[in-house]
């Protein structure tokens, strides 16, 4: 069986991987330079910043499982069950988080490790010269490909939402104890992580993700949403050092869910984390759901 997998981010890579361990012959197409979606890190003065997922939740038995092998390795570590929420600072414990010491990306890059990635290589229609064609991306970005009109039913039933990350880089840390925090009810927040505890290396970078309002108005031109950002973390958390602030859009950063582990027309199938909570988890289910159904 040959399958073209359209996508190389967690769902992509996921699921590629199932396929190539359950024998079949598997392609992945990625129109971006590097793998990993929004599984996504960038390296900044000398250091990697993870812009897009925070972390990982895992309590999935079979992500359980993987996030125990990249722990084994030295890929993932666990960072933190206790976050902030503010108005008020509080505390509220969860599930444990996990962290990336170097950076969320070395995980889609172990995923990637051994398959045929082909980066760089955008594409214009739903390819036709496999056996099964999997799309593992946003319903948005599904739909400029033209795909049969099952998948086109499944893909327009997707809301996504944007957000703008800003990576804010201190001279010092003056925060403390921090670790991450939710914001509830801001205009421009929507959360801080603090990027050296996650890393574990202590660098002095926090990462702000906007709300989706805030995104919207400043999609076309991020970096001006970046001093706003900036702004409004300093003036949460009560700093006086002026950072040096970096942006990333994410125009579909946060979808609504959907029902079923994946949608399929028979040949073509569209997979990610709309369908489910969305987690990294829930696109790696998603990409490995759809793996298995193929090789039955």
């Amino acid at each position: 069986m040959d399958v073209i997998v359209v996508g190389a981010g967690v769902a992509g890579l996921s699921c590629a991987r199932a396929l190539t361990d359950g024998g079949a012959r598997v392609r992945v197409v990625e129109r971006g330079r590097v793998a990993g979606g929004r599984l996504a890190s960038r390296r900044y003065d000398g250091r990697y910043a993870d812009i897009g997922a925070a972390y990982l939740v895992a309590d999935d038995p079979a992500f359980t499982a993987q996030v125990g092998s990249w722990r084994s390795r030295g890929l993932a570590r666990p960072w933190t069950d206790t976050l902030r929420i503010y108005p008020g600072g509080d505390r509220t414990t969860g599930p444990v988080r996990w962290a990336a010491p170097g950076g969320l990306r070395s995980l889609a890059a172990d995923l990637a490790d051994g398959l045929d990635v082909r980066l760089s290589a955008p594409l214009g229609a739903v390819p036709q010269d496999a056996d099964a064609v999997v799309l593992a991306m946003p319903g948005p970005q599904a739909l400029r490909l033209s795909p049969p009109p099952e998948i086109v039913a499944a893909a327009s039933a997707q809301v996504w939402r944007p957000v703008i990350a800003a990576v804010l880089s201190y001279p010092e840390r003056e925060w403390g104890d921090l670790s991450g925090a939710f914001v509830n009810d801001h205009p421009y927040l929507a959360t801080v992580c603090d990027d050296g505890d996650r890393r574990g290396d202590g660098a002095p970078v926090l990462v702000a993700h906007s709300t989706a309002a805030l995104a919207a108005r400043h999609l076309d031109d991020p970096e001006s949403a970046g001093p706003i950002l900036a702004g409004a973390v300093g003036e949460l958390l009560g700093l006086s050092g002026r950072p040096e602030v970096r942006v990333h859009r994410w125009t579909f950063a946060r979808p609504e869910p959907v029902d079923g582990p994946y949608a399929t027309d028979g040949r073509v199938w569209l997979c990610g984390d709309a369908f489910g909570r969305p987690r990294v988890q829930t696109a790696w289910l998603s990409g490995r759901a759809v793996a298995h159904a193929l090789l039955a």
